[in-house]
């Protein structure tokens, strides 16, 4: 990267934050959850994503944030997902970069698949409300489309302790 894509391309960094679904097994149905895949769907079933709504921008996607100077992008993208979910994540496969025009300059973003840990949400004024949903509700509820193919990234991904993984 050069010193002129420094000053003019804003860096920032996230996670498409993920979780087995709490376990419906007791009433023999996952569908009131909404974490049942749709038929032909490629999602493992019982796996949840994280979206958080910004009240300033009226919109959901994915836990994001721009990096603090000399800060590097998995780190900020863990920090992010914290400041933003309450959540712990542990990291997994890079997923896209993602490139747009933001306030009419250059935006990057890079993304990590993360599985949430520890953690409980607390509204801010940043994020006020996050959902836990299935990947095909996450991609109907996801404001941009630039968000909704890193769905579908993260399901190509092998995700350690998802359902239906070893």
């Amino acid at each position: 990267m050069s010193p002129a894509d420094d000053d003019t391309t804003v860096h920032a960094a996230g996670c498409v934050l993920w979780r087995p679904a709490p376990s419906t097994a007791a009433s023999g149905s996952t569908a009131s959850r909404g974490s049942t895949p749709a038929p032909g769907s490629t999602a493992p079933p019982g796996l949840e994503l994280c979206l958080v709504h910004r009240p300033k921008y009226d919109d959901w996607s994915h836990p994001k944030g721009k990096l603090k100077p000399g800060e590097a992008p998995l780190a900020g993208a863990l920090r992010e997902v914290a400041e933003e979910t309450g959540y712990a994540a542990e990291p997994g496969a890079e997923l896209p970069t993602v490139r747009y025009l933001a306030n009419g300059r250059p935006k990057e973003v890079r993304y990590w698949a993360a599985a949430a840990t520890a953690g409980a949400f607390a509204p801010s004024d940043e994020v006020d409300r996050i959902l836990w949903l299935s990947p095909e509700a996450a991609r109907t509820r996801l404001t941009q489309p630039r968000d909704r193919a890193l769905v579908d990234a993260l399901l190509a991904t092998r995700l350690p302790g998802a359902p239906g993984e070893t």
